[in-house]
């Protein structure tokens, strides 16, 4: 639960621009501040249903959003290079090495 939670809040930070108002303020409210469906549905004068089928609904388009675009994916890998190349410098690895992790990380982009 907690790595769905913790990929929806990434999906989140990166497409929300993409989402409707409401969108934005159902998932900030049950992801970011911890409501549960019941306040949420009492905040907005509406059935826990609702919320709950909005929140679905949310998810499915922050993946649909991510299998097209790979912001995510591609962040993910950009933090495993960079990491990678912390490493190598402080190993103090051949310059070959580290151009390899730095044109891998040119690739990203």
């Amino acid at each position: 639960m907690l790595e769905k939670t913790t990929r929806i809040n990434y999906l989140y930070d990166f497409y929300q621009s993409l989402l409707t108002p409401k969108q934005k303020n159902y998932m900030s409210l049950y992801y970011l501040d911890d409501y549960s469906l019941g306040e949420i549905a009492e905040e907005y004068n509406i059935s826990r249903q609702a919320v709950y089928d909005n929140i679905k609904r949310t998810e499915q388009m922050l993946e649909q959003y991510e299998e097209k675009l790979l912001l995510f994916q591609k962040f993910q890998e950009r933090q495993k290079l960079l990491t990678q190349l912390k490493v190598s410098i402080n190993s103090e690895s051949s310059k070959e090495e580290l151009l390899l992790v730095l044109e891998a990380l040119e690739k990203l982009d």
